[in-house]
């Protein structure tokens, strides 16, 4: 409707003009016939305010319809370019652990951002001169076919061939685009790589390659862009040419007819100015089907991911579980999809609530996997994980990971502060609680020798902090859960043995009555495991009490003895 509106008053203009002139043409005529000079001047000025008044007014007129048309549509697509932005982070946050392993994170942000601000482009600016092409086509050839059906002929000649070009260029310049936005994909990928492993690429001095490989891929970039760069050099001249010829058209059918008394003489100013109309959308023509283009190849990015499935799924959304911590693996084999490694064998073990399994092995056999399945980063290949007696796909995933307090190898922290950082998964905690557990995770320390304390910023991926810090870090950030289930992941293998001591000393405190999974590579004295399990080549080689595998004198007893050597 605003569209319509803003063009019915666009149109206008030109036919005010046109009454103006014919009537200044007329007052002309009269002068050169009569000798009332005095009437002439005050009639003409007369007419000239008059058609003037009425051009600004339909100026005005168009200009409010014009911008409630650009709100209207401009914001919608903004509205939109929010939801998909939401729904593509949403549908992230869903995605499995081996998704993530198979794309690159530069990739990912690609497409949140480059590929849905090129379908905005086409939901908002291309829409709205899309829509505004075919209105105001169609009321200026309407009002151009009613003052002369053979100068509209005539001056519309051209068009058809703008077209056929349209169509022509329209899938070279999709081919284009396609390769340009996969081209920039992989420039954010090489970037965000370079720059969040920035301290191993200069402590290898290599700066130099990566530099070359991504000069390389920007040359790659640059070529794409100048193939699509070409094509509209070219496009964009040859539409201007193509309407510069309905402009001399009209110039010279317009000025025969009215020569021949068919026309009046405002009606070629009328002509002209519609070509003018014209003009724009027709030359818009090229540059709203490259946006099209654009967006499609976007799209199909965007879709991509959307289309997706996640291999995890959560089929109950019952909150009332409540957790004692008892955990049973019956016969779990599991291999990773992506990349066909079977990690466990016939797993089976039983933890009843509150006791405490250590496991240990080579590595790659296995023990971390483990904590990937009880979390559901991945679901088992054949077997079958029980908590509670509860299949563990039965049971929702936000309770089932509330109830698991993990700390995973990498200790990943981020770019917040300690005090957020620690009380990541239950904020709101107050400050007395977070010094407790930081204190039991032997990191308080730590924090008051920082300038800010508990407020400082530890950087991406916390970077300003040593191995140690993060792991400690990270082990406040799972107690403070106070979960009934404790998932620690060789968390202690950046820390001293003093500062080890020290930890596990709080830890068998902070851990009585729960149930708790550690794995390690060290023989822990200072905690009471109820089980040992021992997994070499996935399998379950050894599994039993400290003192039952030593009197075994099998791999646990090797194992160590070589620790007493060592130390």
């Amino acid at each position: 409707m605003f569209v319509f509106l803003s063009n019915y008053f666009r149109i206008k203009i030109p036919q005010t003009i046109r009454d103006a002139l014919n009537s200044i043409f007329e007052l002309v005529k009269s002068q050169k016939t009569e000798d009332n000079s005095g009437d002439f001047t005050l009639l003409f000025g007369s007419d000239v305010t008059r058609y003037a008044l009425q051009v600004i007014g339909f100026a005005l007129l168009m200009g409010v319809f014009m911008y409630l048309m650009r709100q209207t549509i401009i914001v919608m697509s903004r509205l939109i370019e929010y939801d998909i932005r939401k729904e593509i982070y949403t549908h992230y946050q869903r995605l499995d652990t081996a998704f993530y392993k198979n794309n690159k994170t530069g990739d990912l942000m690609s497409r949140v951002a480059e590929d849905v601000s090129k379908v905005r482009m086409y939901l908002g600016p291309a829409l709205l001169y899309g829509i505004n092409l075919v209105g105001l086509c169609v009321l200026v050839i309407y009002a151009m076919l009613k003052v002369n059906v053979e100068l509209t002929f005539y001056t519309l000649i051209p068009l058809p061939f703008l077209s056929l070009s349209i169509y022509y260029v329209s899938r070279l310049i999709n081919k284009r685009s396609e390769n340009i936005q996969k081209q920039l994909s992989v420039l954010t990928a090489n970037s965000q790589e370079v720059y969040s492993g920035i301290r191993v690429l200069k402590s290898y001095g290599v700066e130099q390659r990566f530099r070359s490989e991504f000069n390389n891929e920007s040359e790659q970039f640059k070529s794409y862009s100048m193939d699509l760069a070409k094509v509209n050099a070219f496009f964009f001249p040859l539409m201007i040419l193509i309407i510069s010829l309905s402009t001399l058209l009209t110039i010279y059918i317009s000025g025969r007819l009215v020569g021949e008394g068919a026309l009046t003489p405002g009606t070629i100013a009328e002509f002209i100015i519609y070509v003018n109309y014209l003009t724009w959308p027709f030359t818009s023509i090229g540059w709203i089907a490259s946006i099209i283009q654009q967006a499609e190849a976007s799209q199909k990015r965007i879709n991509a991911i959307l289309d997706t499935p996640s291999t995890i799924v959560n089929i109950t959304s019952q909150s009332d579980h409540q957790f004692l911590g008892h955990i049973e693996f019956k016969d779990v084999t599991f291999v990773y999809p992506d990349t066909g490694v079977k990690a466990l064998d016939q797993i089976s073990f039983v933890l009843e609530p509150g006791q405490k399994l250590a496991i240990m092995g080579r590595t790659a056999s296995g023990k971390s996997t483990i904590c990937e399945l009880l979390t559901r980063m991945y679901d088992v290949t054949s077997g079958e994980i029980l908590i509670d007696g509860i299949a563990i796909d039965q049971i929702d995933l936000g309770d089932l990971r509330q109830a698991l307090g993990y700390v995973p190898q990498d200790g990943f922290l981020y770019s917040d502060t300690i005090h957020n950082n620690i009380t990541f998964g239950v904020p709101g905690v107050t400050r007395q609680r977070v010094e407790e557990i930081a204190e039991a995770s032997a990191v308080h320390a730590d924090i008051l020798s920082f300038p800010g304390g508990y407020d400082t910023m530890v950087g991406e991926r916390g970077v300003t902090l040593s191995g140690g810090q993060k792991q400690r870090i990270s082990i406040a950030r799972a107690l403070i859960k106070d979960p009934q289930m404790v998932l620690l992941d060789d968390c202690l293998s950046a820390v001293d043995t003093k500062t080890e001591k020290k930890i596990l000393g709080y830890l068998s405190k902070q851990l009585a009555g729960k149930t708790a999974i550690i794995i390690t590579h060290r023989i822990l004295h200072y905690i009471e495991f109820d089980k040992i399990i021992v997994l070499d080549e996935s399998k379950i080689v050894e599994q039993g009490s400290h003192n039952e595998l030593m009197s075994q004198e099998g791999v646990y007893y090797g194992l160590v003895q070589n620790q007493k050597y060592e130390s």
